[in-house]
C-alpha cells in the first residue's frame, strides 16, 4: 500500500463506521423497544393470514349452512356463523388477504406518487413547486372520506357487479389519490433541506446530471420521513377500506374482507354481536400494530426524540 493510500484509508474507514454506527444505533432501539416488538408479531400474524389462508383452516369462508345461522362462538366454529351461516373464523382468515391488499396497494401508489412529485417541486423550484404545491393543496382540502365516497359512486354505482379485482382496484385508486399530498409535503420539505447540503453542491460542481443527483444523492437522503409516515398510513388505509364497505361503497360481496363482514354484521348486533366484534376487532389490532411500528421506527431514527 503506498503513503497516499494509508492517509486515505483512515478517512474512509471513519465514514464507513461512522454510516455503520447510525443505522447500528436505530437498530439497538428497535429490538429493545417493546412497541416495536409487539407490533412485528401483530404484524407477521397478519401477513402470515394474508399470505397462507390455509394454514389456519380448511373450511371454504362462501359456504354456508342457514340452519346454523347467526350461531354463537362454540367448538365448531370458534368464532361462530354469520347470517348465512358461514364460518365466521374462515372469513376473517381469508378476509385478511383483500384488506392487506387494499392498505398495501393504496400506500404503494400514493408513496411513488407523492414521492416522485414531491422531490420535484423540491429540487427544481419555482414554477415547478408552484404547480406541484397547488395541485396538492386542491387534492388536500377534499374531505378524506366524502371524495371518496362519490368517487366510488361514479366508478362503481350500487346496481353495477363488477369483478373483485376491478373493485379491490378501485377502492385503492379511491384512497390513494385523496392521501398523496400529504407524502408529497413531506417528501417536498425533505427535498428543500436536503439539496442545501453539501454533497449535493458537490455533485453539481462534478457535473453530475439532473437524475443522478436526484435519485442517487436526495432520495436516499430523503425518504426516511415519508418511510414512516407510510408504515402509519398503510393501517389507516385498512381502517378507511373497513369504513368505505360499511357504508357499502366500498369492497363488496363476493369479496371476502373484514369491512364487509363488518358491513354484513351491522344491522345485527344487538341480537349476535360476535358477527361485528370479531373482523372489527381484527381491523382494531391491525391498524394498532401498523401505527406502532410507524413510532417506533420514527424515535430510533430521530436521536432528538429520545
Amino acid at each position: 500500500m503506498t503513503s497516499g493510500d494509508a492517509t486515505l484509508a483512515p478517512g474512509v474507514s471513519d465514514r464507513a463506521e461512522k454510516s455503520r454506527s447510525l443505522g447500528a444505533d436505530a437498530w439497538r432501539e428497535l429490538r429493545t423497544n417493546p412497541l416495536f416488538l409487539i407490533s412485528c408479531v401483530i404484524i407477521l400474524i397478519i401477513v402470515v393470514m394474508m399470505a397462507f389462508p390455509g394454514l389456519f383452516t380448511s373450511v371454504d369462508p362462501n359456504i354456508g349452512d342457514l340452519s346454523k345461522a347467526r350461531q354463537s362462538p362454540g367448538g365448531d366454529a370458534w368464532f361462530g356463523y354469520d347470517t348465512q351461516g358461514r364460518d365466521i373464523f374462515a372469513r376473517v382468515i381469508y378476509g385478511a388477504r383483500a384488506s392487506m391488499l387494499v392498505g398495501i396497494g393504496a400506500t404503494v401508489v400514493q408513496v411513488v406518487v407523492g414521492v416522485l412529485l414531491g422531490v420535484l417541486g423540491g429540487f427544481f423550484g419555482r414554477w415547478v413547486d408552484v404547480i406541484v404545491s397547488r395541485i396538492g393543496d386542491i387534492f388536500f382540502g377534499l374531505p378524506f372520506m366524502l371524495g371518496a365516497i362519490v368517487v366510488l359512486t361514479t366508478l362503481n354505482p350500487p346496481q353495477s357487479s363488477p369483478g373483485q379485482v376491478a373493485i379491490i382496484l378501485q377502492v385503492v385508486l379511491s384512497i390513494a389519490v385523496l392521501s398523496w399530498p400529504i407524502s408529497m409535503r413531506l417528501m417536498r420539505s425533505a427535498t428543500l433541506t436536503a439539496k442545501q447540503q453539501d454533497y449535493v453542491k458537490a455533485a453539481r460542481s462534478l457535473g453530475a446530471s439532473t437524475p443522478r443527483i436526484i435519485f442517487r444523492h436526495l432520495l436516499p437522503n430523503s425518504i426516511a420521513p415519508v418511510m414512516v409516515y407510510a408504515t402509519i398510513a398503510l393501517g389507516a388505509n385498512i381502517g378507511a377500506e373497513a369504513t368505505l364497505s360499511y357504508l357499502g361503497v366500498g369492497l363488496r360481496p363476493p369479496v371476502v374482507s373484514w369491512g364487509v363482514m363488518v358491513s354484513d354484521a351491522a344491522t345485527y348486533f344487538e341480537t349476535s354481536p360476535h358477527m361485528l366484534l370479531i373482523p372489527a376487532g381484527f381491523v382494531t389490532f391491525t391498524v394498532l400494530g401498523f401505527v406502532m411500528l410507524g413510532d417506533a421506527v420514527r424515535d430510533a431514527m430521530d436521536p432528538k426524540s429520545r
